[in-house]
């Protein structure tokens, strides 16, 4: 990479496994406990991740493009698209998990509360927005390697 990011390793798959079960944990225990006293979720309760996610791939283009022309690409913008994804990604995650855990809980609810199947549809919405930001989020990150060293996650050993 270039400059600092030598040393910065790029996103785990464990790191988002982690994020997603605490997100699941957290989403399906606070729906149980406080379900009752909640207002109704609203349909686009999920979509700013959604809109997050368009962000991202308009930069991972951005940044992709100008590698491939050969263009010189400044690092502290990379090092900030880099910040960015890997961000995302945990967020996308935890966020993931969340809507995951609130769908186990609502949608065994649906036949019995007719909030829980509005509610059902909402979760549906955020959980496909959280997916779509965590593959934006590690799109950017893969667009911003430096094509010097391939695809390797580690930085360079010393020898010494």
């Amino acid at each position: 990479m270039i400059g600092n990011l030598e040393s910065m390793h790029f996103t785990r798959p464990r790191d988002l496994v982690i994020a997603g079960l605490i997100g699941f944990g957290i989403g399906l225990l606070g729906l149980q406990a406080f379900y009752d006293s909640l207002p109704g979720l609203p349909l686009l309760a999920g979509a700013t991740l959604f809109v997050l996610a368009v962000v991202e791939v308009i930069i991972a283009v951005s940044v992709r493009g100008k590698i491939r022309d050969g263009r010189v690409v400044a690092a502290l913008p990379v090092a900030r698209s880099v910040a960015l994804a890997k961000a995302s990604s945990v967020f996308g995650s935890l966020m993931l998990g969340a809507w995951g855990g609130a769908l186990v809980y609502l949608l065994p609810k649906r036949d019995l509360l007719i909030a829980a199947a509005a509610d059902s549809r909402s979760a549906i919405v955020g959980a496909v927005s959280a997916a779509v930001l965590v593959a934006a989020a590690l799109w950017l990150e893969h667009c911003c390697r430096n094509p010097d060293t391939g695809e390797r996650d580690e930085p360079p050993r010393s020898t010494g």
